[in-house]
């Protein structure tokens, strides 16, 4: 379907979920693969990252990344002495944003089409939708995920993670004029996922010198995950709690917010078993989210079609 034939404009939200988020990218392949080309995209944080990505012509660049990357390359992107107001080194998420997402001069108004972050006023607790300025300022705003991100100051706001308040923007894609919304919500099945990943058996490693390696590899790499604290009952740490926190009650306030504005198509990735952290699945995630996009794509057209057919 050529969408420049068609009259009715179709947003693309795409929602919160860390590096749940990648399936994005293999949603927003998708959808082009079908002919399907949104008009709108609005994102929050990981979902605001992947949407100004593609709008600033950089998708490829992101996804070769994300697929060639490890959880050592994620790590580099924090520094585990606490700081006054973050654990994440803004110079290498300045450098990954201005290569990956856009330039440092590349503004959100010059963009082929309208985009929008949605960001949380720390002070109102009110939804930001930012519509100016840059493009990579306004997706670092949009993932400022508080106690690992600093917030950002815009227009004499403190700006936070937008997935506090609408983790899966539809209102923003209505708001920006979209006929029809296609959803992307990656948190769907994550508290059921997590249970299962705690009442499987604790990893067990080798004798000698290979399983202290394996020891020390794993207890590096779950500093940025929880999944050893669930199976095996420890105490969870501190990225865990916090990451487990913003799981659960954006579960809950995506639920609450789809309910009362729901989209006409709602994507869902399966991608509960991934975690906060867990970067180095990109490809199954990419795979998920062009799958889902395969089975939605009779949903899709036959919304497309009924709102063209719409006086």
């Amino acid at each position: 379907m050529n969408r420049s034939i068609d009259s009715a404009k179709i947003g693309l939200a795409l929602g919160s979920g860390a590096s749940r988020g990648w399936s994005h990218i293999g949603v927003v392949k998708g959808l082009l693969e079908a002919g399907i080309e949104p008009d709108i995209v609005c994102g929050t944080s990981v979902g605001a990252m992947v949407g100004g990505s593609y709008l600033a012509g950089n998708l490829g660049k992101l996804e070769n990344w994300v697929l060639g990357s490890s959880r050592s390359d994620v790590l580099r992107f924090f520094s585990f002495r606490l700081a006054n107001s973050a654990f994440v080194d803004i110079e290498r998420l300045n450098w990954f944003l201005h290569n990956f997402v856009a330039a440092p001069d590349v503004l959100i108004e010059a963009l082929c089409k309208p985009y929008a972050a949605v960001c949380t006023d720390l002070e109102s607790g009110r939804e930001v939708l930012l519509r100016e300025g840059g493009v990579a300022d306004a997706v670092r705003a949009s993932m400022a995920m508080p106690g690992l991100f600093p917030a950002e100051r815009k227009n004499e706001m403190w700006l936070v993670d937008g997935g506090l308040i609408n983790p899966v923007p539809v209102t923003a894609c209505r708001a920006l004029g979209a006929d029809v919304v296609i959803a992307v919500n990656l948190n769907s099945d994550f508290l059921s996922r997590r249970q299962d990943r705690i009442r499987m058996k604790p990893t067990e490693f080798a004798d000698g010198n290979l399983g202290n390696l394996q020891k020390q590899v794993r207890k590096y790499s779950n500093r940025l995950s929880n999944h050893d604290e669930e199976a095996t009952g420890k105490t969870p740490g501190l990225f865990s709690t916090i990451s487990n926190t913003i799981n659960i009650f954006q579960d809950q306030i995506t639920r609450s917010r789809l309910e009362a504005d729901p989209a006409d198509v709602l994507i869902e990735p399966k991608v509960g078993d991934i975690g906060m952290f867990d970067f180095q699945r990109a490809g199954d995630a990419i795979s998920e989210g062009r799958e889902c996009v395969k089975r939605a794509m009779p949903d899709i057209r036959r919304h497309i079609l009924a709102s063209c057919s719409t006086p």
